[in-house]
């Protein structure tokens, strides 16, 4: 995930899942260890949206969904992907079968938050550092076939937020897959967030 994802993802969850709307520049840049003109350039798009208004050396979340939007539209899914093979078992065994130490994505995440499927699924998506990918290898080794289990480079900020991945982050993931069922699992998690 690029610095500028790190920045947008910590904001919105921030101001989405914790209610906090202001901010400064210099919290950001110390808790990140970032410099000021990295947080600065960071704000650009969301300022020049009207998600963000910025003032001096604060600034607060104006638009969060229209921030959460613009976020969803940069993200790169598939550019974070680091192992992926065929795996002929249900998504459930899949799911059970994971090493200590990884972080459910997607599907997986939204299920084990929320107890509910929007509709059924047949890929797990998990966060992983990439000295993990030799577990993972080793129990789900590389099969022909169709993907329908997707590693993602995990960023040491991640694990912060416990065993699945944020919402905010959930539902820019959900934007960036191609599967029909995709849209089932952003429109429900939309209505969480935003309802």
């Amino acid at each position: 995930m690029t610095k500028k994802e790190l920045i947008w993802r910590e904001i919105l969850f921030q101001a989405i899942e914790k209610k906090k709307w202001e901010f400064t520049q210099k919290e950001l840049a110390e808790k990140f260890g970032f410099s000021l003109s990295t947080i600065f350039n960071a704000l650009k798009i969301p300022r020049l949206s009207g998600a963000i208004k910025v003032t001096g050396r604060n600034f607060s979340v104006i638009d969060a969904e229209k921030f959460l939007y613009i976020w969803a539209t940069q993200r790169n899914l598939q550019k974070e992907i680091i192992y992926a093979t065929n795996i002929s078992e249900d998504m459930g065994k899949i799911e059970g079968r994971m090493p200590d130490g990884i972080i459910f994505g997607g599907y997986s995440a939204y299920i084990a938050r929320y107890k509910d499927a929007p509709a059924d699924y047949s890929k797990v998506y998990i966060y992983a550092e990439p000295e993990k990918l030799a577990e993972i290898k080793k129990r789900f080794p590389p099969e022909k076939g169709e993907a329908n289990l997707f590693v993602l480079k995990s960023d040491p900020q991640l694990e912060k937020f416990g065993k699945i991945t944020p919402d905010i982050q959930l539902f820019a993931d959900f934007w960036n897959m191609g599967d029909w069922y995709a849209k089932d699992f952003l429109n429900a998690l939309k209505n969480k967030l935003f309802s």
